[in-house]
C-alpha cells in the first residue's frame, strides 16, 4: 500500500484559494456553497473518489444545505487536482456536507459514511489506490469525536475486521493552512450536471 508523504516532504502549494469558489451557487440546492446557517454543522469526511461520495450525501432525505468536493487532511495549501492526485499533497479526496442538525443528525451522515465504502482497505478503495482514495472522517468538536468513534467500534465489531478509516481532529491540519480545500468548480456536483 502506498505511504503518506511526510509534511515537509510535500508540495508546497499556493495562499490563494481555488478560483471560482467565491459565489459558487451548489447546482441542485442553489446554495451558497462556502456558507455556514446559524445552527448549521459541517462534515467532512473521505472514502473514495469524491464524485460517487458526494452523489450518496443527496440522497439522504433532508436537511442537506451543501455538499462540496475537495482536497482534506494534507499538507500542501490550495492543492489542484492534479497535485492532490500525485499523492504529493498528503491530501485525500473528500467531500464537506453543510448539514441542519434538526432535520438530518450527524449519526444519519455517519451510518452512511461507513455502509458507503470499504472502511478496511487502507489506502484506497476498490480500484482506486493511493493516499489521495484513503478513508477518513475528520471532527471539530468532541461530541463528534465520541459519535465518530463509538460507531467506528460497533462497525468493527460488526465486520469483524480492524478498520483503517483516518480519524482526526480538523485542529490537526490549521499548522497546514486547514483540513480543508475546495476543489475545482468542474469537479462540484459532477454527477449531477449534463453531459
Amino acid at each position: 500500500d502506498s505511504q503518506l508523504i511526510a509534511p515537509e516532504k510535500a508540495l508546497p502549494g499556493r495562499s490563494r484559494k481555488m478560483p471560482n469558489i467565491d459565489g459558487y451557487k451548489h447546482y441542485i440546492t442553489g446554495k451558497d456553497v462556502q456558507e455556514i446557517p446559524e445552527g448549521f454543522e459541517v462534515c467532512v469526511f473521505a472514502n473514495g473518489c469524491f464524485w460517487g461520495s458526494e452523489k450518496g450525501i443527496w440522497r439522504l432525505p433532508e436537511g442537506i444545505h451543501s455538499t462540496t468536493v475537495g482536497y482534506c487532511a494534507g499538507f500542501t495549501p490550495n492543492p489542484s487536482y492534479e497535485e492532490a492526485c500525485s499523492g504529493q499533497t498528503g491530501h485525500t479526496e473528500g467531500v464537506r456536507v453543510v448539514f441542519d442538525p434538526s432535520k438530518v443528525s450527524y449519526v444519519d451522515i455517519m451510518r452512511w459514511f461507513w455502509e458507503a465504502h470499504d472502511p478496511c482497505s487502507g489506502m484506497g478503495q476498490g480500484n482506486d489506490r493511493g493516499t489521495q482514495y484513503r478513508s477518513g472522517i475528520y471532527y471539530d468538536n468532541d461530541d463528534q469525536k465520541r459519535l465518530i468513534e463509538a460507531s467506528k467500534d460497533a462497525y468493527e465489531k460488526q465486520i469483524g475486521r480492524p478498520i483503517t478509516t483516518e480519524i482526526a481532529a480538523a485542529s490537526d491540519y490549521d499548522k497546514y493552512g486547514g483540513l480543508w480545500y475546495y476543489g475545482e468548480v468542474y469537479h462540484q456536483q459532477y454527477l449531477a450536471k449534463p453531459g
